[in-house]
């Protein structure tokens, strides 16, 4: 397939480097000679200096010839104007834009990116898919990630198991026959900072990180069973008060509006703005690293503070402050790959990569055959993918015993007529199941191929 990448930035260089590695044609497209040169040097694509909107810049990447463009740049219009140019002059099949500014993704102007009007075939918020895993993280207090799929009924969470985990050295074999009423399946542990994806024998180590795909009403009881009975947050602080942290305030207002939430806003305009547009929450102006604001903000008391600032330094630090006054646990967002690695040494119970939720959403439309979802773990070195089984596959028909899955993937659950199944080797997939499963970054061509239409079906 041929891609045209506009933006080489974090999210633009992500996605080049999973296209490339697949063996896709990628072009990558910046107006900045050092990125276009930084990504041309270290992965295999094309660059190109220019602006993403030009015809004649689209026209040099071989726009006539692409399949896909994808324009993330910083900039919405920009976005906007590549796939409107890619469109009209090239007729390129499938365009994806970045798009931050929430006033175009207003429900009353629903119809602006129609083929008709500005033509995106997919139009990813970095800010609200950012929100979404921010309020998944708190719903379930204990793990390190959590991501929905089939209509929220399967939940795939990752958890850490700490040295007093009930389940440590235990085969995972063994699990199955010692809660055999628990819809849960282990698909992928991490393991001195390798992943892989286990089989029944493999045991869980302290200091893993397991991947678990479970069933909705069975994610607190998996916790519980990892050792973790972290109680659902009541007192929130949010320090940043900007689209993510906005969209946080408002959800968690609607859906739980017992949450006590306080929100601290260093720009005063936009702290006078956010208060006046919030029913119950507290809007404070001021610093994050301000020990008195943390303080006027009852940090003592609360349960929870989420640091969502564009400022890598600022989330940490005052994650870190805020537990140092008495705040029991810290959630930070991170731009920076390199502050990851390291964020248990500094205090941070968890941490947030948007980077990771802006790929991942793509990610999903590039992949082939019935995907319906995707998301990146481990810094891409897997995928939980959702999928429809048709007639054609493979997978249909024959018990999971007998069927050779590609290495590395790992089937979690199949989700059929509204209910959830935890797979064994009896069990059989039928077409237009949802079958979710983690597959390592070399198996998901493989895992796309199960999921197409066989030629022969026509």
């Amino acid at each position: 397939m041929k891609v045209i990448i506009c933006g080489a930035g974090r999210v633009g260089y992500g996605i080049a480097e999973r296209l490339a590695e697949e063996g896709n044609d990628v072009s990558v497209i910046d107006t900045q000679p050092s990125l276009v040169a930084a990504i041309t040097e270290t992965l295999d694509v094309r660059g190109h200096v220019g602006h993403g909107a030009h015809p004649d810049v689209l026209a040099k990447a071989g726009a006539d010839q692409a399949d896909m463009i994808i324009a993330v740049t910083l900039f919405d219009e920009i976005n906007m104007v590549a796939c409107q140019v890619a469109h009209s002059l090239f007729n390129v099949p499938t365009k994806i834009a970045r798009i931050r500014a929430q006033n175009y993704l207003a429900p009353e102007y629903s119809d602006l990116f129609s083929r008709e009007n500005i033509p995106i075939d997919v139009a990813i918020s970095p800010e609200v898919e950012v929100g979404k895993m921010v309020l998944r993280r708190i719903s379930f207090p204990g793990a390190t990630d959590v991501v929905r799929f089939a209509e929220d009924r399967i939940v795939m969470v990752a958890i850490e198991c700490l040295e007093d985990c009930p389940v440590v050295e235990t085969p995972l074999k063994q699990l199955s026959e010692l809660f055999p009423d628990l819809n849960a399946t282990v698909t992928g542990i991490v393991s001195n900072g390798r992943l892989f994806v286990p089989r029944s024998a493999d045991q869980l180590h302290a200091g893993d990180l397991a991947y678990v795909v479970c069933d909705r009403d069975h994610v607190r009881r998996t916790l519980s069973l990892f050792g973790h009975e972290e109680q659902e947050a009541a007192r929130i602080v949010i320090a940043g008060g900007g689209n993510i942290g906005y969209f946080v305030a408002r959800t968690i207002e609607e859906y739980q509006p017992r949450t006590r939430l306080k929100i601290i806003e260093s720009d005063r305009e936009r702290a006078v703005t956010i208060a006046d547009k919030l029913r119950g929450a507290v809007v404070l102006h001021g610093s994050a690293l301000d020990r008195r604001i943390l303080l006027q903000a009852d940090i003592q008391d609360a349960d929870l503070v989420v640091a969502l600032t564009n400022n890598d330094q600022i989330n940490i630090l005052g994650g870190v402050m805020a537990k140092h006054l008495g705040c029991k646990q810290n959630l930070v967002l991170l731009n920076d790959p390199t502050f990851q690695d390291f964020t248990h040494s500094l205090g941070i119970d968890s941490h947030i990569n948007p980077r990771a939720a802006t790929i991942s959403g793509i990610l999903q439309h590039v992949r082939k055959g019935r995907i319906r979802s995707v998301y990146a773990v481990q810094k891409g070195s897997a995928e939980v993918i959702e999928a429809e089984a048709l007639e054609t596959s493979p997978l249909v028909g024959r018990p999971l015993r007998e069927i050779h899955l590609p290495a590395g993937v790992r089937i979690g659950a199949i989700y059929r007529d509204k209910a959830f199944i935890r797979p064994d080797g009896s069990t059989k997939i039928k077409a237009k199941d949802r079958v979710v499963l983690l597959a390592e970054a070399a198996a998901v061509r493989h895992v796309e191929q199960l999921f197409r239409v066989s030629i022969q079906y026509f």
